[in-house]
């Protein structure tokens, strides 16, 4: 028996994607077929542990942590992947490695290090590796948060992506946390962003714009979103291996088969309370909107994806202190002015959504130091300085995989 879908904003799911590393060097490696296999007793590509499960994703050395059924308390959840992380991390030591945080590793070089998930599902990852090569950034070195909000029914769907589709430009502006690829400073702060808006470029139906143009119903999502990705990977995948709505590769996809929207722009932090937060500030500003506080769905609708393409964009580049010059898209948000960074804008939408259940004491205090020392990437770049070596790149990243392995936040200038 299927059991009814959630309404909107009733829970959240959460999917948090880590690196496994060496605990002396900090390099890569490949071994969560061996993780899994430890913790399950057996081969597996998934388990479950109470409310929590571990499993692979499509290279070896990426391990993803989720809460089984959604949760409307994101402070228990914080706690509980807390505690998680402490399992994986135990288990780690026995081969000498431990978890790594933050959205990209900051020297892997996957052309030379990436070693694919060979096991269960092993053709999935094959078909992709073998259309797109992903022995690059922006596959085989990415770690986000995946945040996944619940819809019961067209009405609510179309609500829902309304007011997600708005919200995802400027996400990177708070979450941005991979400011450093192959040992050097990027351009972009979110540069897992930056690689992989362009990771499926053979196939350019799998991304669209990267924001997702509007859909009024499930039919018309699968009509003209769905199908014509269906129709233009199947030159390349002839036994349909990856005809799945996973496929689709845009900043929030609909996943209907669990009647939830998945949130993909979201950058993994250096500690779970932190993800919580970030999950607790997109669940209540995406609320406001969804309950027409500033804008009706006619206006969250009506603003053209270029626009919001071009917003995503500079968030990418500059997180936190990306000129915002739309009138029409902060009118949205009810933001007074012609024009802001996006660091103000988030204090605005902050102040305006205080008291929201999910937005706690706790996550609060994990908030504040992001908006107030900047999205993590900025903290990184701070603690590293102007003129940095691989010695100094290490001791950085070692200490970010202190704070996961603690719990605590990583402010940049102790670093």
């Amino acid at each position: 028996m299927t059991a009814e879908p959630l309404g909107a904003f009733a829970a959240c799911g959460i999917e948090l994607e880590y690196m496994i590393v060496d605990r002396d060097t900090l390099a890569v490696r490949p071994i969560a077929d061996a993780l899994l296999r430890a913790a399950a007793g057996r081969d597996a590509a998934e388990l479950r542990r109470g409310r929590f499960g571990w499993s692979n994703e499509l290279v070896l050395h990426l391990v993803e942590l989720k809460n089984i059924r959604p949760s409307a308390d994101l402070d228990a959840l914080a706690a509980g992947f807390q505690g998680e992380v402490g399992c994986v991390d135990a288990l780690l030591a026995g081969w000498g490695a431990r978890l790594m945080p933050t959205a990209m590793h900051p020297w892997m070089a996957p052309a030379r290090e990436t070693r694919l998930w060979p096991h269960e599902n092993a053709a999935i990852y094959r078909s992709y590796d073998r259309i797109f090569d992903c022995r690059r950034h922006g596959w085989a070195n990415l770690q986000s948060m995946h945040l996944n909000l619940p819809f019961a029914g067209d009405a609510e769907f179309a609500r829902l992506h309304a007011a997600v589709r708005v919200l995802l430009p400027i996400l990177p502006a708070l979450a941005a946390s991979s400011p450093l690829a192959e040992g050097r400073r990027c351009a972009a702060l979110d540069f897992r962003m930056e690689a992989y808006r362009s990771h499926p470029a053979r196939v350019p139906s799998l991304m669209g714009q990267v924001i997702p143009d509007n859909a009024a119903s499930r039919a018309e999502y699968e009509a003209t979103v769905l199908a014509p990705m269906y129709r233009d990977i199947a030159p390349f995948d002839g036994e349909g291996v990856l005809r799945h709505e996973w496929l689709n590769t845009r900043a929030a996809i609909p996943r209907f088969e669990r009647s939830a929207l998945e949130i993909r722009v979201i950058d993994l932090q250096e500690r779970p309370q932190a993800d919580l937060a970030i999950a607790a500030a997109t669940a209540a500003v995406a609320e406001a909107l969804y309950a027409q506080r500033w804008s009706a769905p006619g206006a969250q609708q009506g603003i053209d994806t270029a626009r919001l393409a071009a917003i995503l964009l500079a968030c990418i580049r500059d997180a936190d202190r990306a000129l915002i010059a739309d009138p029409a898209y902060l009118a949205l948000f009810g933001f007074p002015q012609r024009r802001c960074e996006a660091g103000e804008l988030w204090r605005h939408l902050l102040a305006a959504c205080a008291g929201h259940r999910l937005l706690t004491p706790a996550a609060c205090a994990a908030l504040d130091i992001i908006v107030e020392r900047g999205p993590l990437a900025r903290r990184i770049l701070a603690a590293l300085g102007e003129r940095f070596d691989h010695a100094r790149l290490q001791a950085v990243y070692r200490q970010l995989c202190d704070c996961l392995a603690q719990g605590r936040p990583f402010l940049g200038a102790d670093a």
